[in-house]
């Protein structure tokens, strides 16, 4: 066996892909309305606003995928989640990185609606986060093996 395939099999699971892109999906759903609400009322610009709307994103989908998508991976005491959460809140700030800078490349460079450039940069994250929160968070390729 490839040194490499317990990481591929970790992976390539449908069931927990779907679960992650699910979540996901509630996690853009809170990033965009907290975004919406800052721009248009708390008058921020959107790479400010993205800012903030990320990292409350960042929260709801941790829990979501500690409780549901990655439920099988995670260990009960209170110590394993919060170094989870640690490790996850670094990992999507990866994924939220680029989706941040496509914000700000699409909105100020060729006018792109913030929403619509948040959502590009929201789907260009989505692979960087599956795999890196796969492996590095809750450590799935190791259950492969």
């Amino acid at each position: 066996m490839s040194q490499l395939q317990p990481y591929v099999d970790a992976l390539v699971s449908n069931i927990r892909f779907g679960k992650f892109l699910s979540v996901g999906f509630v996690g853009m759903l809170v990033d965009m309305s907290i975004l919406t609400l800052l721009v248009e009322v708390g008058s921020l610009t959107p790479t400010l606003g993205k800012v903030c709307s990320a990292e409350i994103s960042i929260v709801v989908m941790f829990i979501l995928n500690d409780y549901w998508t990655f439920n099988e991976s995670g260990k009960e005491n209170t110590r394993e989640l919060l170094r989870r959460f640690a490790r996850s809140n670094v990992v999507r700030w990866g994924g939220a990185g680029v989706a941040l800078l496509v914000l700000h490349l699409l909105t100020t460079t060729l006018a792109v609606w913030y929403l619509l450039a948040n959502a590009i940069g929201i789907g260009i994250g989505v692979i960087f986060n599956y795999v890196f929160e796969s492996l590095i968070t809750w450590k799935t390729h190791i259950e492969s093996e």
